[in-house]
């Protein structure tokens, strides 16, 4: 599978020991509403999968990284498609430098343990961040 073939991509980004989860908006017609997701989204424009993570997470929730700060990258296949699933580590210090973009109802810290069991976790997610936290 190449990095054209895929939908969107999503972070795993650890600021100190915690991530960053961003409350989903409560509407109808997306995915998940009202759950706790990470950052990330849909490809625009032929992006590669790095790319694409980057700039969601600097719209969504104002943290703009590099891809040096990309520490882990796998490729998921959904039922349909390729989707991208990466993790960061950022310094505690960095919570500060977090401002909501203009998707989600708030953000907030929590702990790799509390979102993999959370009821409003993402189901998808979860599963990867268990995967993710087993290979460490």
């Amino acid at each position: 599978m190449s990095d054209q073939d895929f939908i969107g991509a999503k972070l795993a980004l650890f600021i100190g020991v915690e991530l960053v989860v961003i409350l989903r908006d409560d509407k109808p017609d997306i995915p998940f509403p009202a759950h706790w997701d990470f950052p990330g989204g849909g490809r625009e424009d032929g992006e590669s999968p790095a790319a694409c993570v980057l700039r969601e997470t600097g719209e969504e929730i104002g943290l703009h990284l590099s891809e040096d700060d990309l520490s882990y990258a796998r490729c998921h296949q959904t039922t349909s498609q390729a989707a991208w699933f990466f993790a960061a580590h950022l310094p505690a210090s960095r919570a500060q430098d977090i401002e909501l973009g203009d998707e989600g109802q708030c953000w907030q810290l929590m702990s790799p343990a509390a979102y993999c069991e959370h009821p409003k976790g993402v189901p998808n997610f979860q599963s990867r961040l268990k995967d993710y936290l087993d290979q460490r």
